[in-house]
């Protein structure tokens, strides 16, 4: 599976890294049209964003893209946001609500099927044997799944979204210190920051998050316009603003671990 790249640490600390991958199968990028080809939705630069911040954290990434399939929504199709404008398991349209496939080329329930067995599964199988690994190890696990989007989208929420987004399914995916101690340090941070707001955790926050198996799941979406210079192609990494972000959530990693270890059964 070179599509899942992982890198294993010594800490109670998993981070997964969902859609920050750009890899499109060649018969399927065929099929995409102009907007689609963009891959608009990408986290750009996630994955050098936290590369390093904490020592020994282990990495689980896939590098397929979302539009392939979604690694981070339900495999049964069912929407996280009931009510609201969000994206599929295999979306149709991009985050402003466009099209993203050629006319008469949209993937097909039995399509949708072969692709999660093919990608989605193969990604959370990696995800699921980290973290039963250090659980093993320590006791306990903490999954930190990072994410980014743009700061304005209206087809999926209002006015300017939050630096840093912190979604703990509201708080049922991780113990309460837990959240405490991520929420603490984004709310002492120079970034404004929210707590369950309009992004609560995917499905992996959902569905790993089991703090009374000491298993627990944090999400944390940042708004590009944190690290990007624009929120435009070619989605420049602004070194500047890079270095202060990666100060803030180093502390935000080290304080989830650290918070961990005091709670331990």
């Amino acid at each position: 599976m070179s599509f899942v790249e992982i890198s294993r640490g010594d800490t109670p600390l998993v981070l997964g890294l969902p859609h920050t991958g750009t890899d499109v199968p060649e018969e399927i990028w065929d099929r995409l049209n102009e907007t689609g080809r963009a891959l608009a939705d990408t986290d750009w630069h996630i994955h050098e964003l936290y590369a390093g911040l904490v020592d020994g954290a282990t990495t689980v990434r896939t590098t397929i893209h979302r539009y392939v399939i979604d690694a981070n929504r339900d495999p049964g199709g069912v929407s996280l946001y009931p009510g609201q404008n969000t994206t599929t398991l295999c979306p149709l349209t991009d985050f402003d609500g466009k099209p993203i496939w050629r006319e008469g080329e949209e993937p097909d329930a039995e399509e949708i099927a072969r692709r999660t067995a093919a990608y989605h599964a193969p990604y959370h199988e990696a995800l699921t044997r980290e973290l039963e690994r250090v659980r093993s190890k320590h006791g306990f696990a903490i999954l930190y799944d990072c994410h980014s989007i743009r700061s304005e989208i209206p087809f999926l929420f209002e006015g300017t979204l939050p630096d840093l987004n912190i979604g703990t399914n509201d708080g049922l995916s991780c113990a309460p210190e837990i959240q405490a101690a991520a929420w603490e340090n984004a709310d002492a941070s120079p970034y404004r920051a929210v707590l369950n707001g309009r992004f609560k955790g995917g499905w992996t926050t959902r569905h790993y998050g089991r703090p009374t198996e000491d298993q627990h799941a944090i999400q944390m979406e940042i708004a590009q316009s944190a690290y990007l210079d624009e929120e435009t192609p070619p989605w420049r990494c602004e070194d500047a603003k890079a270095a202060l972000l990666r100060s803030h959530l180093k502390n935000i990693l080290n304080a989830l671990v650290d918070t961990a270890m005091e709670i331990k059964p």
